[in-house]
């Protein structure tokens, strides 16, 4: 099966070019991680609904925070849009962004998690993920703690994907063949 991770920025068209690499396929679960509770943001409803409206009808919709578990119980090609909500999520849920130590440490136990089921995906998965490496020095530690766990994470599945992508100003760049440098 084949795995590919897909890059880029805020609105670079990761999350369309993703959705065009999976429209050959049948059946296509398409994994959201991210989403906040309905009517708790009005501009990421509309996200939402765009990003629906453009998906195929025969697409179902997955929400979890469990990737790992979605990907190694996945019986039909995966799109899971997006690694930064993820992250984003698991931070909240274990209320990291106070204390973070003990939050890269779970964070680090999650992608290790992750990293085992991408490795011996059942299907073929693609996965969208914002590149945060290329702007500004956050402005709070907790801005810089989400940039370097996230660099980390897209770090670590791009050294293992068959394919990855960076997506910037609509243009794709195929960067699969990339030498990959260790940390």
């Amino acid at each position: 099966m084949t795995t590919t991770l897909v890059l880029g920025g805020v609105r670079s068209g990761k999350s369309r070019y993703a959705e065009q690499l999976m429209r050959d396929h049948d059946g296509v679960t398409y994994v959201a991680p991210g989403y906040p509770a309905e009517g708790s943001d009005a501009e990421w409803a509309a996200r939402v609904e765009q990003h629906q409206a453009r998906r195929p009808q025969s697409w179902k919709t997955l929400e979890t925070l469990d990737l790992a578990g979605a990907i190694r119980e996945a019986t039909t090609p995966l799109l899971i849009d997006c690694l930064g909500l993820w992250l984003t999520r698991f931070i909240d849920g274990i209320d990291g962004w106070q204390n973070p130590r003990e939050c890269s440490i779970a964070v680090a136990w999650a992608v290790r998690d992750l990293q085992d089921a991408w490795r011996t995906a059942p299907t073929d998965v693609v996965a969208v993920t914002n590149e945060v490496g290329l702007g500004v020095v956050p402005a709070t530690p907790a801005g810089g703690l989400f940039r370097d766990e996230l660099g980390r994470l897209n770090a670590t599945l791009s050294a293992i994907s068959d394919n990855v992508a960076l997506v910037v100003a609509g243009r794709v760049l195929d960067l699969s063949n990339a030498p990959v440098v260790g940390e």
